[in-house]
């Protein structure tokens, strides 16, 4: 088997931090369900918010509510704290920011 550190051996990375980043990105570009089902178990564990949960899962914040509900899963609509509020508007600020 061919680890990061035999590929920053042969010099096509520069180090294993490299060789893991590229190896997540095309996981998550090749496989939508794994990071989908990683936004969700992320979202259910209360780590992060419904919106940031939509942008990891790489969806709209409608299409992952969708999801969810798809899934058996009530979303959490509006925040419970202030600061959970002023994330979730970074967050989406943040996504229209890259759609434009």
């Amino acid at each position: 088997m061919v680890t990061p550190q035999a590929l920053v051996d042969a010099k096509l990375y520069p180090n294993e931090q490299s060789v893991i980043q590229e190896a997540m990105r095309v996981l998550w570009q090749e496989r939508p369900k794994l990071r989908i089902d990683w936004a969700i178990h992320q979202y259910q564990t209360n780590e992060i918010s419904l919106a940031k949960a939509a942008m990891i899962a790489n969806v709209s914040f409608d299409r992952f509510k969708e999801i969810l509900i798809d899934r058996g899963i009530q979303p959490s609509l509006g925040s419970e704290t202030i600061a959970e509020a002023r994330d979730e508007m970074s967050t989406l600020e943040q996504a229209l920011g890259n759609n434009r």
